[in-house]
């Protein structure tokens, strides 16, 4: 047993909930294609060739466009892995986009007639909450500088107890 999770590298709670969720996804693929097999399958190799073939090389370059612009940073400032911090939301935002971008295109023609709402307020809403995304990724990356700065600052080591600093 002991083996077996080193070979797996996780924990076993980590291997119970990836098996829980592909029962999960596999039940589902089962239900979709009882009731509609075709255009589940359209929409399983449509998405394959849209994430593989048009995706995946756009945010690639994407990535490697803020790398090489960003790659200079000041000398007296510690190493961070600030990428993450443009990944991290820029993903959260594409995937809001990709979810509702027919309302935030105004590309639902029968939205309004169907609800009685208006879908004009969509694409300010999604680039407010892109704003707070990036905002809030920007304090998280502050804080983290000026902690690591601290850290660098003091030598990286904290007095033991009881020495009588801090």
């Amino acid at each position: 047993m002991l083996r077996s999770l080193r070979w797996y590298g996780a924990s076993p709670l980590h291997l119970l909930v990836l098996l829980c969720s592909l029962a999960v996804t596999g039940y589902a693929c089962v239900r979709l294609f009882a009731q509609r097999p075709v255009e589940v399958a359209i929409w399983l190799v449509g998405a394959a060739i849209l994430h593989d073939l048009i995706l995946l090389p756009l945010y690639s370059l994407a990535d490697l466009s803020a790398r090489s612009v960003l790659r200079h940073r000041v000398q007296d400032t510690p190493a961070l892995p600030w990428i993450n911090h443009v990944r991290v939301p820029a993903f959260l935002s594409g995937v809001l986009l990709l979810t509702w971008f027919p309302l935030i295109l105004r590309l639902s023609g029968p939205y309004e007639a169907a609800t009685g709402l208006s879908d004009d307020v969509y694409l300010g809403r999604w680039l407010a909450v892109t704003a707070v995304l990036f905002g809030l990724s920007a304090v998280v990356l502050a804080a983290r500088l000026g902690r690591a700065r601290r850290r660098a600052r003091g030598g990286g080591k904290r007095p033991p107890a009881g020495s009588g600093r801090g």
